[in-house]
């Protein structure tokens, strides 16, 4: 067997590499808020025309079996966001409001769900049925009110998908002037209190710019998917989840992890013999990486903290596996299952943040609220310990209102 070596490198050290145009990415979109913010709706238009060749549409959705769908694919949507809405509903049953009773009162929390949201729906070469799914589902699952869909494609597959999952509105914009839009409101729309959803750089720089006024997922960077293997891993499925995940878009990666020379000599010459694979392995979408040991694996994984994790190694105990955004176990559990329809969401954290946060759930899109009501001997009990405190941080009214009941 011929095995380049060269395209096999050390798991220790091995880092992403990151987009060095952000800053500029983020400064250009910067402009075009501050345009929008102060000009409205008229600078929204134009840049939709300018951009996409159109200006945005309020449209009303039809019931989503009325797009004329072919029902095979129709059945499949259906049968995908059943999914989805079962683990979503599973989700909100976890969240119960709960209090507690001590010598001082009741104390305890619960949950609201949000106002007004936004879910954009990338156009790009083919419709994102799934994301419509995910993101608007959990939504209304949740409780949210007012569920706007906001895309630059007007697909039929795509409004079906927007109207099944629960879209109150739907609006044809897409890029950073619909982040803009749905951020600070546009025609009709008011603006909403969170933005969620997947888009290209100027669509997350967008999102990131605006989240210091409305709540947003993730800051989502190119997808990524980490493989943890042995050797009696199905190697045909492993190359096809592998090229599944760097099919999203150029800076997808995707990252096979083992201390099997063996595995990695094999899949790197089967990666070799195909033209469309050995380009993905040659500019880095596919990464072959070797660690020493099963240790060295599984501190690689946690420290990198993809995306999406696929442990296909017996050796490896799945609670040893702290950081990542959604685990996939066992080599069954292909990631396209969740991307599309096994139910967890596949809107997920990525570029290491999977070690601080969380993909997308129904908790998202709601807000956890602390309620308290002290009671008559519980006001006295509490003066005596605050009044003590405010005096050393000297708020002289803070400790007044604690002090007149006191008694």
């Amino acid at each position: 067997m011929q095995v380049n070596t060269s395209r096999i490198m050390p798991c220790q050290g091995w880092q992403r590499d990151l987009n060095s145009s952000q800053e500029k990415t983020l400064s250009q979109v910067k402009e075009l808020l501050e345009a929008i913010r102060l000009n409205g709706d008229s600078t929204i238009d134009e840049l939709s025309q300018r951009f996409d060749g159109f200006r945005p549409i309020l449209m009303e959705l039809k019931p989503y079996d009325q797009y004329g769908l072919d029902d095979d694919l129709l059945e499949a949507i259906v049968a995908a966001g059943r999914r989805i809405e079962a683990f979503a509903k599973f989700q909100r049953q976890q969240l119960r409001d709960k209090t507690y009773i001590d010598e001082c009162g009741e104390f305890g929390f619960r949950y609201q769900p949000i106002e007004r949201i936004g879910a954009y729906i990338p156009g790009g070469r083919y419709p994102l049925i799934s994301t419509a799914l995910m993101t608007l589902i959990p939504a209304k699952v949740a409780g949210c009110k007012e569920r706007i869909a906001c895309s630059p494609s007007d697909h039929p597959a795509i409004l079906a998908a927007a109207s099944y999952a629960g879209a109150t509105q739907f609006l044809k914009l897409g890029g950073a002037q619909a982040i803009a839009a749905l951020g600070y409101g546009y025609d009709e729309i008011a603006p909403v209190q969170m933005i969620v959803g997947p888009g290209n750089q100027y669509v997350n720089a967008a999102k990131q710019l605006l989240s210091t006024t409305v709540q947003i997922d993730v800051a989502a960077g190119p997808s990524e998917l980490l493989i943890l293997a042995d050797e009696s891993v199905n190697q045909q499925w492993l190359i096809a989840d592998m090229a599944a995940q760097a099919e999203h878009d150029p800076q997808a990666q995707s990252l096979l992890v083992t201390d099997s020379v063996e595995l990695l000599g094999s899949i790197e010459q089967q990666l070799s013999e195909d033209t469309e694979l050995n380009q993905l392995l040659e500019q880095g979408q596919i990464v072959l990486l070797q660690a020493n040991t099963v240790e060295d694996m599984v501190n690689f994984s946690n420290q990198y903290a993809p995306e999406h994790l696929l442990l296909a190694d017996n050796r490896i105990d799945q609670n040893d596996l702290s950081s990542f955004g959604s685990l996939f176990i066992g080599e069954n559990s292909a990631v396209a299952f969740g991307d599309y329809c096994s139910g967890p969401n596949h809107t997920l954290p990525t570029m290491g943040s999977a070690n601080r946060s969380s993909g997308l759930s129904v908790l998202s899109f709601m807000k956890v609220q602390s309620v308290q009501a002290i009671h008559e001997a519980g006001r006295k009990t509490l003066s005596s310990i605050g009044e003590k405190i405010a005096e050393a941080e000297q708020l002289v009214w803070h400790k007044k209102s604690m002090a007149v009941r006191s008694s």
